[in-house]
């Protein structure tokens, strides 16, 4: 299997169905339209294909000096477990630190916290464990 992997932004369609594919959309509700244009607002992004079909993304927000977030990293269930994850998120890594930012963070979903700290990333001390605004 060949994927090939781009940092151009994704057909909206292929974009939508992949982003379903996570169950986020669920409690958020976001219109085809609203997630097109978040990932339009991104910093940096990478989108990789099998068959020229969508199979993974992942993107980086970021002022461009001094923090960058990296979110939605998906890959389309039959494709875990191959490396793609890993693929994506050591580019968006590599990105970042090419544009000398030092303070690189991310959410992750409780189940995929070992898939992060074997890719060098680190929990946040209890003692600054960062905040969340409570809707």
């Amino acid at each position: 299997m060949k994927i090939e992997y781009s940092n151009k932004i994704p057909e909206i369609n292929s974009f939508f169905a992949l982003y379903e594919s996570t169950g986020w959309n669920n409690s958020e509700g976001k219109t085809k339209e609203e997630l097109y244009n978040a990932i339009e607002n991104s910093w940096y992004i990478i989108s990789a294909f099998a068959d020229n079909n969508l199979i993974g993304f992942g993107r980086v927000i970021s002022d461009g000096y001094l923090h960058a977030f990296i979110v939605d990293l998906i890959i389309l269930p039959e494709y875990k477990q191959k490396g793609i994850g890993t693929e994506i998120l050591n580019r968006l890594v590599d990105q970042i630190k090419s544009a000398s930012i030092n303070d690189i963070q991310l959410f992750c979903a409780k189940e995929k916290k070992e898939f992060y700290l074997k890719n060098n990333f680190e929990e946040r001390s209890p003692d600054a464990p960062g905040m969340q605004y409570k809707n």
